[in-house]
């Protein structure tokens, strides 16, 4: 009898369209209970928060408890934990949607012509735009970029394929000792760098920031370059050998053709890590409301610090610097945006075919 039950559960499954209709069930059952019990805000609406976790909590339990009459335990266990991690998927992607709305809706205001043509120079109104700052992000990222990446990818290529030893060690502790420092404080070596170097009056300039820059991005691209060619097969680096190819030339030709890939984006997390830099920036590039093609010259504004700036130094017409602050929000999204189109074109077009 026991056994025929099993096999019975076993073989029996609810519908699909229980799970919709379940939650549809429950989020009314709980919208009422919210209603009924008058704990709604202040301007009279549910507390949907509320609303949203009693509505979750009956849909888990009455599920649970249908699934296990009909299906048996393990698919009913199997349907908790589902809910579950889909609860935990849904809470990390609701605020990701509500910043990314956020900042779209209210960017747009600002997304004009002028915004990516004029820059903020004796302008104390409406009006500007931040083209001095998205020169100064490109140009600024760019060289922290060329910077990094070599240094990244060849201290990658050493710890994997050469490192041993004492030496080995030391450079994994303090790539991961850099990997979290605080950036204020590659601001301040950038800037303490320069002061020494070229003195209090050139010491701020776009340079400076730029180093900066590459201080926090370079030990990104050495730790996910370095992991991405620990997978590359053995067999691989075997088989060139075995052809009488050098070992660089397996690296060159075969190891980082393989993993180039996941080089590629790594190097872009590593950009996105950089890109929105602020507390770094305002120490070691300053801002400026005019426009600087010279990064080794004066002060470099970036759009982190013209985000900034717009928000704590506002003028007398505030909407107009809430404006450009929120449109110089979504010209980063966009640039990240762009970049990691970038790098998907890129790993389509060198990684291994098939």
């Amino acid at each position: 009898m026991t056994a025929t039950t099993s096999n019975l559960q076993a073989a029996a499954s609810l519908p699909r369209w229980y799970s919709p209709a379940a939650l549809l069930i429950a989020f009314s059952v709980s919208l009422s209970a919210f209603t009924l019990s008058g704990y709604t805000s202040e301007d009279g609406t549910p507390n949907l928060v509320g609303v949203g976790v009693l509505g979750f909590a009956l849909y888990m339990v009455v599920t649970y408890l249908v699934s296990r009459s009909i299906e048996g335990r393990r698919k009913a266990t199997d349907r908790m934990v589902t809910g579950w991690v889909t609860a935990a998927f849904s809470l990390a992607v609701i605020p990701l949607v509500s910043l990314t709305w956020t900042v779209v809706e209210k960017g747009l205001n600002r997304l004009d012509a002028d915004f990516f043509t004029n820059s903020m120079r004796n302008i104390v109104g409406a009006g500007g735009g931040a083209l001095h700052a998205i020169v100064g992000t490109l140009e600024l990222t760019g060289i922290a970029t060329l910077i990094s990446v070599p240094l990244g990818i060849m201290t990658a290529i050493y710890l994997v394929e050469y490192g041993r030893g004492k030496l080995a060690r030391a450079v994994t502790f303090f790539v991961d000792v850099m990997t979290g420092i605080p950036s204020i404080v590659a601001g301040l070596f950038a800037f303490s760098l320069f002061l020494i170097l070229l003195g209090p009056a050139n010491a701020i300039n776009g340079f400076a920031g730029a180093i900066s820059l590459a201080v926090l991005m370079t030990p990104v691209v050495v730790r996910a370059t370095e992991e991405m060619l620990k997978i590359v097969p053995n067999e691989l680096r075997e088989a060139s050998y075995a052809l009488g190819v050098p070992k660089w030339l397996t690296i060159v030709k075969v190891v980082i053709p393989t993993a180039l890939a996941g080089i590629a984006t790594g190097v872009i997390i590593a950009i996105a890590r950089i890109i929105g830099e602020t507390a770094p920036l305002l120490l070691a590039a300053g801002f400026t409301t005019s426009m600087n093609y010279n990064p080794f010259a004066e002060k470099m504004m970036t759009l982190p610090v013209f985000v900034y700036t717009s928000y704590a130094i506002q003028g007398t017409d505030f909407q107009s610097y809430i404006d450009r602050a929120w449109a110089g929000a979504l010209t980063l999204m966009i640039i990240v945006m762009v970049l990691n189109l970038i790098a998907r074109i890129i790993s389509k077009i060198f990684s291994p075919k098939g």
